[in-house]
């Protein structure tokens, strides 16, 4: 008989489902005190799947990583206990100061934060990356352990 926990899995298909149903990560990196750094990021999926967001290189979140690359990503939704579903990852953060790559980042967060459809890279067409790109950094997070949860299997 499988325990509670095997039967509130989500299996990869779920986790995709889930992750393209939210538009915000809660982010958790280490403050130099040890303290969880826990910040709210709007993300995206780069063209290898792996979750990104852009922030300023300046943060505290990069100054954290660039300390302790060690990172946690929380997706969450539900209402009340019989509807939650979640996902958390545990990873490595790869911080990527490449303004080019930027500028992608913010364009697949941009439409994912719109709804719009994921857009298209032509690279005979490419444009030089907007100043803002230059200021900040985009953050790739290399999985290492996933955990989540659906109570609605519960019923």
């Amino acid at each position: 008989m499988p325990n509670t926990r095997d039967q509130i899995r989500l299996n990869k298909a779920e986790q995709d489902e889930l992750l393209d149903s939210v538009t915000t990560l809660q982010i958790a990196s280490i403050l130099p005190d040890g303290r969880p750094h826990l910040v709210p990021m709007w993300f995206a999926r780069d063209d290898n799947g792996l979750l990104v967001f852009s922030t300023y290189a300046r943060s505290q979140k990069i100054k954290n990583l660039e300390r302790d690359a060690r990172i946690t990503a929380l997706a969450e939704t539900g209402d009340t206990y019989d509807q939650v579903r979640g996902l958390s990852i545990e990873g490595v953060a790869e911080i990527i100061r490449d303004a080019s790559i930027t500028m992608r980042t913010m364009q697949l967060v941009g439409a994912r934060t719109n709804r719009q459809p994921r857009p298209d890279i032509n690279p005979d067409h490419e444009s030089e990356p907007p100043p803002i790109a230059y200021k900040r950094v985009t953050v790739r997070i290399k999985p290492e352990r996933i955990r989540s949860w659906d109570h609605r299997k519960l019923a």
